[in-house]
């Protein structure tokens, strides 16, 4: 009986203290869990002497080559884009070739193969008012910020392009907009 009412005054005290201010910091057993210092070991000797070169753990996601983009999906956004974001890449076959192959498969559906509007899903009225390009005051600073971030209907397919093959569907995107005019 005696070891049973220390265990309950044990729980009460125990839920006392568990209970405090959730707003300020508590105590942390181990802090270097919470505030790690990151680490990139590769080119570094290990202690035989070796270069660690060690390529990233199956499954993870690579984080090299990602770039920031910062304005915001906003109206004012939109104009800065339209005004000021250049395509860093070069036009070459290449880049065009593999701009029509993305457009193929994540545009066309919608925007039609030319650019006119009249993709399938147009064309069964899944979506309607889908725009002509040749319509469109579009600049490659815009259509990229619409890629981010979509517009309207359109949802953003920052997921699903990479930084360069955003710019090659630009690419694609104005190319496609020359021949419509």
């Amino acid at each position: 009986m005696k070891s049973f009412k220390l265990i309950i005054a044990l729980m009460i005290v125990t839920s006392f203290v568990s209970c405090g201010d959730k707003r300020t910091p508590q105590l942390q057993y181990m802090p270097d869990m919470y505030v790690s210092v990151p680490y990139d070991a590769n080119g570094v000797n290990s202690a035989g002497n070796v270069i660690v070169n060690r390529l990233p753990v199956a499954g993870t996601v690579s984080r090299k080559g990602i770039v920031a983009y910062d304005i915001p999906n906003t109206n004012e956004g939109y104009e800065k884009a339209k005004l000021e974001l250049k395509n860093p890449l070069v036009v070459t076959e290449e880049t065009l070739t593999n701009g029509k192959e993305l457009y193929g498969i994540y545009c066309a559906v919608c925007h039609g193969v030319k650019g006119d509007g009249n993709g399938i899903l147009s064309q069964r009225d899944k979506f309607n008012g889908i725009p002509n390009y040749k319509d469109r005051d579009v600049t490659e600073g815009s259509i990229y910020h619409v890629l981010m971030h979509g517009r309207n209907l359109m949802g953003s397919h920052a997921s699903q392009l990479k930084y360069e093959e955003r710019w090659q569907v630009v690419q694609y995107v104005e190319k496609l907009r020359s021949e419509l005019k």
